[in-house]
């Protein structure tokens, strides 16, 4: 008579990130001591406003001159020294997360339009089948955030609200809300 087979776990993202993704280099977009370099920095809840210890942040951005760290970039090379345009952290058992970066440049949209300067982020965590796709736009660029196609196509200012990053005295704050009450807005894509 065989055994039973025992139950297979369930198949969500993480919390396996120790493995192998994380890296020494995962919060710096652009090195400590970059001039302009600021840091961003916020907690992970989950559905029930708890801090999550185990999620992973990772961001892509476009340089100060609105160019990505990639060669198929048409608007050409990025001209910035050690300009990674990537950042990876995991969140500490608090649930916080930081990294440190430069304000990235204004991209074109689909249409034309001038976008106002964001970072694209992903929120892996625990109980995520894939990843969750969101962006952070900057508290201090009322003018372009308000001209933004994205952030004009969203339902109302507390959607808004949820996208854009408070200054603060280490650089900017974003708190990412997985679900709840103040769920940040996330994208398909």
């Amino acid at each position: 008579m065989t055994e039973p087979l025992g139950v297979t776990p369930s198949q969500t993202v993480g919390p396996f990130y120790a493995i192998g993704l994380p890296w020494e280099d995962g919060p710096y977009v652009v090195p400590a001591g970059t001039p302009g370099s600021f840091e961003v920095h916020g907690t992970v809840y989950d559905g029930a406003g708890e801090a999550v210890p185990d999620a992973l942040i990772e961001t892509w951005q476009a340089d100060p001159d609105g160019r990505f760290a990639h060669p198929d970039d048409p608007r050409g090379a990025v001209k910035w020294d050690a300009f990674r345009g990537f950042a990876r952290v995991p969140t500490t058992p608090e649930g916080t997360y930081a990294f440190r970066t430069v304000r990235p440049g204004r991209l074109p949209s689909a249409s034309g339009e001038l976008q106002a300067p964001y970072i694209a982020v992903s929120v892996f965590a625990r109980g995520l089948l894939n990843r969750v796709v969101t962006r952070i736009y900057f508290g201090d660029e009322a003018e372009a955030n308000a001209a933004d196609p994205v952030l004009r196509s969203l339902a109302g200012d507390a959607e808004r609200a949820t996208l854009v990053a408070a200054p603060s005295d280490r650089g900017y704050r974003f708190d990412v809300h997985v679900q709840g009450d103040h769920e940040t807005v996330f994208f398909s894509i």
